[in-house]
């Protein structure tokens, strides 16, 4: 099968486990991937992952601002590939993923149908699911909706967080993948439908600024949610007034306390060096803490240097 002609689009680190895998075993012919992005103040080139593993290995590199883009799709054509693969990248037009002989196939970090959408592994921590996995399927017009190939299936474990947990769906869908692949090839896999129930179907939409913040009026259990959900990035973030000032702050581990009657929510108590914050029904107990342009900080030396209003609150 390593002569199998394969065009791979990624573009994050999640996609250069899966990228390593199928370069391993099959003939990646190139690599599609997103335009470079300058940013800092230095407005320095950033690479990325994926573009970066190419450039290593030699593979060739695409990186169209439109995927429309008649003369991107000629040169997708001229390789002639016999397969595409997808991971973590934006939605192919059909004109490119009808190309090739067995068609292009997405790795998809959630249990499909559930998590459609920009960021699976978010959502599922951020609702507490109990387990989790990654999908292969077919690419079709509608997104994450294609016929399903595999799946595999892992438990969450209570210390997981986004960090954790996307390292791991990483490296079991690359194995996946290559499996995957295989399959199709040799024409040994079928694919099936996917099974839709439309009341239970739950979705990842993509993270703003509004569905990631913290809402201290909801059960504690919810707020631990999200803060293991958008830890380590882009962080689970609150307001913290502090007499006339207001400081954006996240708060990137936390565990639950005591449950708590009659106290207000957000108010803040600092008990043995630890930042306590009174939610809907519990005490949290904020660990690790980020102001806004400052570094990540424990709690414990956090509050070494911090002189709090008898008034504050988080909000």
């Amino acid at each position: 099968m390593s002569e199998l002609k394969i065009i791979f689009f990624g573009t994050p680190s999640f996609a250069v486990d899966s990228l390593n895998e199928v370069n391993l075993n099959y003939n990646v012919e190139c690599v599609v991937t997103s335009p470079d992005k300058k940013s800092g103040r230095g407005q320095k080139i950033n690479e990325s992952e994926v573009k970066q593993y190419a450039k290593e290995k030699n593979i060739k590199i695409l990186q169209p601002e439109n995927l429309s883009n008649k003369e991107f799709i000629n040169q997708i054509e001229i390789i002639q590939p016999d397969l595409i693969i997808v991971v973590a990248f934006k939605k192919l037009p059909i004109e490119i993923f009808s190309i090739p002989k067995y068609g292009a196939i997405n790795l998809h970090a959630s249990l499909l149908p559930n998590y459609r959408g920009a960021a699976p592994i978010n959502w599922c921590l951020i609702n507490n699911e109990k387990k989790t996995g990654v999908t292969t399927f077919y690419i079709n017009e509608s997104i994450d909706q294609g016929d399903i190939l595999l799946k595999e299936e892992i438990i969450i474990s209570d210390e997981d967080d986004f960090g954790s947990l996307y390292l791991k769906l990483s490296s079991i869908g690359s194995k996946l993948l290559v499996k995957t692949i295989n399959g199709v090839a040799t024409n040994t896999l079928k694919a099936s439908k996917q099974v839709l129930i439309a009341k239970n179907l739950k979705i990842a939409p993509k993270l703003s600024k509004e569905n990631t913040r913290i809402n201290w009026n909801k059960p504690a259990n919810e707020i631990v949610g999200k803060i293991r959900g958008l830890s380590p990035t882009p962080g689970a973030w609150t307001i913290l007034k502090n007499g006339d000032n207001e400081i954006r702050m996240k708060v990137l581990k936390a565990e639950i306390l005591n449950k708590i009657l009659n106290k207000k929510v957000g108010e803040i108590l600092i008990h043995n060096r630890e930042f306590h914050v009174y939610s809907k029904d519990s005490i949290i107990n904020c660990i690790l803490i980020q102001f806004e342009n400052k570094i990540v900080m424990n709690a414990k030396d956090l509050i070494n240097g911090l002189k709090l209003d008898e008034n504050s609150l988080i909000y």
